[in-house]
């Protein structure tokens, strides 16, 4: 079942303080906005619901991640119902809404809601209440309430798309939220278990909250290996690492034959888990013969970004007796770091001879080894 997610970021946070709506203001080193939107990034189809003034501040958040913006409305759910529709043309089996000032939701919620729609139109997380309860009146306390049977009600809220569809084009008036709206319409929601860590950015004193939590959140960090082997075939240069560099053969291959590019790539493609660049690009089709290697590297590289994970530094080896490769790694350094977006001193080239020992050291080809470091806090 493919899944759908929206993010709700049209609000003005008033109660948060002056300035900049909260959803772009710097926590934790980044916009609220953008720790949320790498939360969800690379899971389905992504939606921002903002308001029309914040254009220029969500696309800058958005750099480098696949997320369709789309302007709300005046009250929340018009917003949820602006982002749900942006869906129409490819909807989702599932969809999950979740406001943009939760941006400390753990995977964990994330899972359980999706979990939980397997069975249900409609899951929620939240925690019970275990305090005791008040009512109040000119500042004092006027009785007492049941807490039995109470949560506090938290994000992503989940549902099936054409149910929660249906119900906000039917629902006449806002709504707290989207489990108000799907019960208004009928449909049943199943309470799965929040987090502590779930805060909603309200105040300004939030802030503080939500910096110590991201900064307590664990690293993923993921490192991927990649081995390309191309055969010598008569020529007058190779191709490595995007440089060209005169020489008496050239490497056999069905794209540019860039062994030390190919295998940087398998490196990043084999850190996220998604097999090599024969997957993506399969020599079968003809469109990739004498393809540039840049368009391989610099999809595995946006991928990456994609997925919310920084990459960190690669490190690439070329395994051959000739051409030399001392006096061109600068180059080919420079060049891979342009392709990756990256400093080029997080870019490691180097090589090393076989000691005339097997296919490299007859000098019938050459092979690279790469790894590869992605981050994602």
């Amino acid at each position: 079942m493919t899944t759908g997610y929206v993010i709700v970021a049209a609000g003005r946070g008033r109660r948060a303080g002056a300035g900049l709506a909260k959803q772009w203001r710097t926590v934790a080193g980044k916009p609220v906005a953008r720790w949320t939107l790498e939360r969800f990034a690379g899971r389905g189809a992504l939606v921002m619901v903002i308001h029309p003034d914040d254009q220029a501040l969500a696309a800058q958040v958005c750099t480098g991640l696949d997320v369709t913006l789309v302007h709300g409305a005046a009250e929340r759910s018009g917003s949820v119902k602006a982002g749900l529709e942006a869906f129409q043309d490819a909807p989702p089996d599932k969809v999950l809404i979740h406001d943009v000032a939760r941006c400390c939701v753990p995977d964990t919620v994330i899972h359980a809601v999706e979990e939980a729609l397997h069975t249900h139109a409609g899951a929620a997380p939240a925690l019970a209440v275990t305090d005791a309860l008040w009512t109040g009146a000119g500042g004092l306390v006027s009785g007492t309430t049941d807490r039995d049977g109470l949560f506090r009600a938290q994000t992503p809220q989940g549902f099936i798309y054409t149910d929660i569809l249906s119900a906000h084009r039917a629902h006449p008036q806002d709504a707290a939220d989207d489990v108000a709206v799907a019960r208004a319409a009928g449909l049943d929601v199943a309470i799965v278990v929040g987090d502590e860590r779930n805060l909603k950015i309200t105040t300004p004193e939030d802030f503080a909250r939500a910096e110590t939590l991201l900064k307590e959140t664990k690293m993923d960090i993921r490192l991927g290996n990649g081995y390309d082997v191309h055969a010598f075939e008569d020529g007058d240069h190779v191709i490595l690492c995007g440089v060209k560099i005169p020489h008496d053969k050239a490497l056999k291959g069905h794209s540019d034959a860039d062994v030390g590019m190919h295998a940087v790539t398998d490196a990043i493609y084999g850190a996220l888990a998604e097999g090599d660049i024969g997957r993506h690009f399969p020599p079968s089709d003809p469109q990739w013969k004498g393809a540039a290697s840049e368009i391989f590297l610099k999809h595995a590289a946006e991928l990456a970004r994609s997925k919310g994970f920084t990459l960190s530094n690669v490190d690439c080896t070329l395994i051959c007796e000739r051409p030399k490769i001392g006096p061109h790694a600068p180059a080919m350094m420079a060049e891979m770091a342009r392709i990756m977006g990256l400093e080029m001193d997080r870019v490691s080239i180097k090589a090393t001879t076989s000691e005339q020992l097997g296919f490299t050291g007859r000098e019938e080809g050459i092979a690279a080894i790469a790894t590869a470091t992605l981050v994602k806090a």
